[in-house]
């Protein structure tokens, strides 16, 4: 495997010292290198709940993005879309934009778009959409309105989601920053319009099926809803309280952005077919080409610096996911990572074949990396042989 055993001793050491600690109920993690993956199952679905499961599911809330992101780039690759057309017939929602003359201005204060939106603005994060730092009266009135970044699916349809949001102004010009969130629920409407058919369907039969990954979509059916893993934020003592309950229907809005379930066999498989160039067995789900823009950081050093602490000078944005462009942790350069704010995170390392999934019910509280997440890093490269 590429593994020392008494050091993969460790990594399980450290994970059930959190899940001992009481900080989470329980966790999922697998490790993976040279075709072989290595899994620890720790703890309780719920506190106080059944045990926990190898195929236990989990939110992966922005885990999401870059699934969403490799179905984009499957529609380029069809010529369905072209990264740098404007989205304005497939979106008319969004043609014509105005955007703020000051960001912290009122909404009626505003100036034409330099230019159409394109695919590539939604899949780099710079289309002018998404979270705004400060919460200033743009960032009020998505939140208003139901469009405020967040985990999970919208209560919104998708028409009117569209609707709502063309009716408010750009944050910045297309191109211009780096905003979080946004473009990603926004690009699931757009591989729904130009694929021609709803966008879960558009994942199941090009993404999930082809990579076996039968347990994620959008909702849990009603007959595995004992294997969803309990959603737990901190309290406003920083008690662990319980955030959501199990959902049986499909949403109304299915969100690029947030809204999978999934489990750690099945993350594996996407992101081992990201390491593997886009193919997985006899399926090519993408190109080389296409897998090479996904790991490629497209933000200039103003954008990241823009978009601290989401993102830091040695981590850029590729599409869909960060990807680590020099050395200053564990991780090599060229790793795809990203994680879920419902509490998981995974990576690929393609300079040492390596793969790293970790499942949690504990939601983020801070911007920062929480420690588990850094431990287990830390414990994964320390056991490379």
């Amino acid at each position: 495997m590429g593994f020392s055993g008494a050091r993969l001793a460790r990594l399980r050491r450290v994970l059930s010292g959190h899940v001992d600690s009481g900080a989470m109920p329980g966790l999922v993690a697998a490790v993976s290198r040279g075709g072989e993956t290595h899994v620890e199952v720790i703890g309780a679905q719920s506190f106080g709940g059944p045990p926990m499961r190898r195929d236990s599911i989990f939110r992966i809330a922005s885990m999401t993005k870059p699934i969403t992101a490799a179905a984009a780039l499957i529609l380029v690759e069809e010529c369905a879309l072209r990264l740098d057309d404007p989205v304005d017939p497939l979106l008319p929602e969004l043609a014509d934009r105005r955007v703020l003359a000051k960001l912290d201005g009122p909404l009626t204060d505003t100036v034409p778009a330099n230019r159409p939106i394109t695919p590539r603005d939604l899949l780099t994060f710079r289309s002018g959409l998404g979270y705004v730092p400060g919460e200033p009266p743009i960032f009020q009135a998505l939140a208003e309105a139901g469009l405020a970044p967040g985990p999970g699916n919208p209560e919104l349809p998708v028409a009117e989601w569209m609707r709502c949001l063309g009716e408010l102004p750009l944050a910045h010009q297309p191109g211009e920053q780096w905003l979080y969130h946004t473009g990603s629920d926004v690009l699931g409407v757009l591989i729904e319009r130009a694929a021609g058919q709803p966008f879960p369907e558009f994942l199941r039969e090009r993404i999930f099926d082809p990579l076996g990954m039968r347990d994620t979509a959008f909702h849990v059916p009603a007959d595995q809803a004992h294997r969803l893993t309990a959603s737990y934020e901190a309290g406003p003592s920083g008690e662990l309280v319980l955030r959501d309950d199990p959902r049986a229907t499909p949403p109304s809005f299915p969100a690029g952005g947030s809204g999978l379930v999934s489990t750690v066999d099945d993350y594996l498989a996407f992101y081992r077919m990201l390491l593997n160039g886009g193919r997985s067995g006899p399926h090519r789900v993408l190109s080389r080409a296409a897998v090479e823009l996904m790991r490629t950081d497209h933000l200039t050093e103003h954008q990241k610096r823009q978009a601290e602490p989401l993102l830091d000078a040695a981590t850029g944005w590729a599409f869909g996911h960060a990807v680590i462009t020099r050395r200053t942790g564990m991780h090599s350069p060229g790793t795809q990572t990203w994680s879920g704010g419902l509490g998981t995170t995974a990576f690929a390392d393609p300079a040492e074949d390596l793969l790293g999934v970790l499942l949690t019910q504990r939601a983020m509280d801070s911007a920062g990396l929480p420690g588990h997440f850094t431990d287990f890093t830390t414990t994964t490269y320390q056991a490379l042989d």
